[in-house]
């Protein structure tokens, strides 16, 4: 799960070179800018150690590096700043020390520009989100020039050839997937003039703008209640392949690109059909869609040069690796893998769709069976079932090869990985099930869908794990304190308190709970009610949470707080804090000791011997107490 592993995102074609970002848990996550010749071998990494290319827009980042013409431009996780690369040059500073945050970066150097996404902390209360034009010489004292403001946020500034600038805002409670406004307006290079909405509004997400030409814009919005792609021309609208799929996913991070304009009458798109993803190549001129890989197979982001295409590839049977398509020959060639390829194929646990039937209509899932090719369980055996709560909460999962699944799968576990109703990938009316029930919804479809897979004989009615990260974990502690249903739980910074987090999370999420709660403090007994800290008493299971010290988005004194009352309780509990994380673990030290604490605390819970020796840790009301 550590050794080799890494995460590969951001792939940018630039000429005949491919660029992308690999973040390294073995170097406690930190992230770097690769480089590959599109005919070469050898990638070569831009920003060795200290260098940290990272952004915290909106906390989640995204965008955090862009290229043309060979001039790179980052931002600086260690300072936030913004740094400039010739080439193979030196970096050097584009920006002054300070309270600015940049994302979302757009390198234009024919104007002599870049343009951002960018955050301002120096003043009290919530940073201030503009989109600004920064100087390429590095003359920006000021943080750039303000070129967009009054939004509460932006996104995906995107110049056309002739000036015409086109952008994604929207405002609080509205979350990107709520509701959006695609604006455009005409830079003269020193400001933004005309600015007008063309797309989006009051219950529309329209995101991700492009301009195939001086005067047609590329956008998606849901307005069917699809994702779907639209050419603007002329003050018109036409939609360019109705369908009941999705061409877009929640803009949870910025610098994401669901689809790419490969000439003026093809584009490169994500799909995703039933919580299936895939990618195809679109005709506008005549709406035909042309598969490119098979279903299963998929991407968030991909990226178009002369003749070719580039994704980071998810495969449901191997690691997700870089991989560049040939238009001409319609094949894909890999670059880099995320990991060694360490299991056969006849070892890996692939996804199996499943659904049941749930208050709002089906629900949706992926089963892993446990999958081994050296031990085969008695014929009567019924395997422990891990029941994963994706985080988002609207999220989603899909069916891609990972490998943390794979450990369990290969150690006799099985796996329902769970699309309540809320996540993405099935329309939006899936996504708006969980308006105002989150806490409700999302507990019933798991507890649900752990029972329909005990009923139907694939796993153990009496070993029903709930695990979850983020909003995964307040689900399942949410599934522990009202409901019967599982026997442990793993919460991985999971929130407790959602009256906490209204009061302390950040700008982008601060109002995110109106919608799925309510508003806060009209709603506080809600919040109250659906909190899993103010009914400790209920929690049904042993637990364990796992947090980091620096998480900004749920604090960890939420995790402590839960982990005291389930021992005042008499529950067994264990609780283990990392020092230097913080929302989603990144260190290879910490994965490997969070997941050995995970194999020991149900090994202890359920009586089950490790095949693994790992080290024990120390569980509370528990005979013996572990360590």
């Amino acid at each position: 799960m550590t050794a080799g592993a890494k995460l590969i995102s951001g792939p940018r074609i630039d000429g005949d070179q491919i660029y992308w970002l690999e973040t390294r848990p073995d170097q406690s996550g930190r992230t770097s800018i690769c480089r590959l010749g599109l005919g070469g071998h050898e990638p070569v990494e831009l920003t060795a150690a200290p260098a940290y290319v990272r952004t915290r827009v909106h906390e989640y980042g995204g965008g955090e590096y862009d290229v043309r013409d060979g001039v790179i431009v980052y931002s600086e996780f260690r300072d936030g700043r913004l740094y400039r690369m010739d080439h193979d040059g030196d970096p050097q500073p584009l920006t002054p020390s300070g309270a600015f945050r940049y994302a979302d970066l757009r390198v234009h150097p024919e104007h002599g520009l870049v343009l951002a996404v960018r955050e301002d902390h120096s003043t009290s209360g919530e940073p201030v989100n503009t989109i600004v034009a920064l100087e390429l010489d590095g003359h920006n004292e000021s943080g750039g020039t303000v070129l967009c403001h009054g939004a509460d946020f932006y996104s995906t500034p995107e110049l056309s050839e002739d000036g015409q600038l086109a952008w994604t805002e929207w405002n609080h409670p509205n979350m990107p997937w709520d509701s959006t406004v695609i604006m455009v307006g005409r830079f003269d290079g020193a400001a933004l003039v005309g600015a007008r909405p063309v797309a989006g509004g009051a219950g529309e997400s329209a995101v991700q703008p492009r301009w195939l030409s001086r005067d047609q814009l590329i956008f998606v919005s849901d307005r069917t209640g699809w994702w779907n792609l639209y050419l603007r021309r002329e003050g018109f609208d036409r939609p360019l392949c109705p369908m009941d799929a999705e061409f877009s996913s929640p803009q949870w991070s910025l610098g994401l690109s669901p689809y790419a304009v490969f000439d003026d009458d093809h584009l490169l798109c994500t799909i995703t059909r039933n919580g299936m993803p895939s990618i195809a190549m679109l005709t506008i001129s005549n709406g035909t869609l042309a598969p490119v890989t098979a279903p299963a197979v998929g991407s968030l982001s991909v990226v178009t040069g002369p003749g070719v295409g580039a994704a980071v590839l998810g495969y449901p049977n191997r690691p997700t690796s870089l991989a560049i398509f040939d238009v001409e020959q319609q094949t894909w060639r890999d670059v880099v893998a995320a990991g060694p390829t360490v299991l056969e194929p006849d070892s890996v646990s692939c996804a199996e769709p499943v659904s049941w039937s749930g208050d709002q209509g089906e629900v949706h899932g992926w089963f892993y069976p446990p999958t081994s090719l050296e031990y085969e369980a008695p014929a009567d055996y019924l395997p422990p079932l891990i029941t994963v709560s994706h985080g988002g909460p609207t999220g989603t999962a899909l069916p891609y090869f990972q490998i943390g699944h794979q450990f369990w799968t290969s150690r006799g576990f099985a796996i329902l990985d769970i699309n309540y109703g809320g996540s993405a990938g099935y329309g939006r009316a899936y996504r708006d099930r969980l308006l105002g029930k989150w806490g409700i919804a999302d507990v019933r479809d798991c507890a649900d869908g752990a029972l329909a897979m005990a009923e139907q004989g694939l796993a153990d009615p009496a070993r029903l794990i709930a695990k979850g990260a983020s909003a995964g974990g307040y689900t399942i502690l949410r599934a522990l304190t009202a409901t019967q249903v599982f026997s442990a739980g793993i919460s991985l910074f999971g929130i407790a308190d959602l009256e906490a987090l209204a009061i302390e999370t950040h700008k982008f999420e601060s109002h995110y709970l109106d919608r799925l709660v309510g508003p806060y403090p009209e709603a506080r007994d809600v919040y109250r009610e659906r909190s899993p800290i103010d009914h400790a008493d209920q929690l049904s299971a042993p637990i364990l949470l796992l947090q980091g010290l620096d998480d900004r988005v749920v604090p960890p004194d939420q995790a402590e707080a839960m982990a005291n009352a389930a021992g005042l309780k008499g529950l067994p509990v264990a609780l283990m804090m990392f020092e230097g994380e913080g929302h989603g673990f990144r260190g290879a030290e910490t994965i490997r000791v969070s997941t050995q604490a995970q194999i020991y605390f149900l090994s202890q819970i359920f009586g089950i011997e490790p095949a693994d020796r790992v080290p024990p840790i120390k569980i509370e009301n528990f005979p013996g107490g572990g360590r």
